[in-house]
């Protein structure tokens, strides 16, 4: 008997290729997207509950003293060693333009001028930022991952109001203190600086102080510094009590503590120098 069937054909057609090799990227947006979208949007949940909490709960006089003097004992030295270089490699190079020009006893209005517009404030959070928002992020951290958060809400205690609301405040009171240390500082440094190594007659540096800065340029120093002071607390408490993966976690959450706080320094210094120039103009 001779079989008559023939072997049966593949009538299932190939899969279609894309037209490129980035089809498959673009067609998955909300992937890309949700994570960051979902850590922007928990962020400022954050920062609404610690803006609900400090007016509506009772405040943490203890933890926010703690936090404060905490937070001041590591800044204070390192800001002035930072702050002094930076002062005077800026009245330095403002000198030798002056000079240029024959107009170098105007030494004390450029050394005022970048001081209190950017080297105080961008020093102050660059120390506060480094040093004690990291910190704070540590510590959170330590406390999330041993579930120290989770037991404090089944005892009914908002992590928020205890622990966030004092840490935040701290960061932002030192900010705004160490920045008038800092600022007094560089332009006591370039004065020394412009008369001793650079012979600027001391009466006309003193004299030129306030030529470029009045009080509009001063408050907007400190609230600069303010701004800068808030916004570090508010990263490094959000990054340690959203951190995950054990110790290796805190260790991601402290690094990106910094590079956050770093680029929302750039991002408000710029807006708010865009904004004060404005006003003033």
């Amino acid at each position: 008997m001779v079989a008559t069937d023939a072997p049966a054909t593949a009538t299932s057609e190939p899969a279609e290729k894309p037209a490129s090799k980035f089809v498959g990227e673009l067609a998955r947006p909300a992937h890309a997207l949700a994570t960051p979208l979902r850590e922007v949007g928990s962020f400022f949940a954050m920062a609404l509950d610690t803006a609900v909490a400090l007016v509506t709960t009772r405040f943490a006089y203890r933890e926010f003293v703690h936090q404060c003097w905490f937070v001041a004992r590591v800044s204070i030295v390192p800001g002035l060693l930072l702050t002094v270089p930076f002062s005077v490699i800026v009245t330095f190079i403002l000198d030798i333009l002056l000079s240029e020009i024959g107009a170098a006893d105007l030494s004390g209005a450029g050394a005022a001028l970048a001081t209190l517009t950017q080297t105080g404030p961008i020093t102050s959070v660059l120390v506060v930022g480094g040093a004690g928002a990291t910190a704070m992020c540590a510590d959170l951290g330590a406390r999330t991952i041993r579930e120290e958060l989770d037991a404090m809400r089944v005892m009914g205690i908002d992590p928020i109001q205890r622990l966030v609301v004092p840490r935040v405040l701290a960061l932002t009171l030192n900010a705004f203190l160490l920045n008038s240390i800092v600022c007094i500082a560089g332009v006591v440094g370039s004065y020394f600086f412009a008369v001793n190594v650079q012979h600027v007659t001391p009466g006309a540096f003193a004299d030129s102080l306030t030529t470029l800065m009045g009080l509009s340029e001063t408050v907007l120093c400190f609230l600069k510094a303010i701004m800068f002071g808030l916004a570090a607390g508010l990263i490094a408490c959000y990054k340690g009590i959203t951190v995950g993966g054990g110790p290796q976690g805190v260790g991601n959450a402290v690094n990106e503590t910094v590079v956050y706080t770093f680029v929302a320094l750039f991002v408000i210094n710029v807006l708010v120098t865009g904004v004060g120039v404005g006003a003033t103009k």
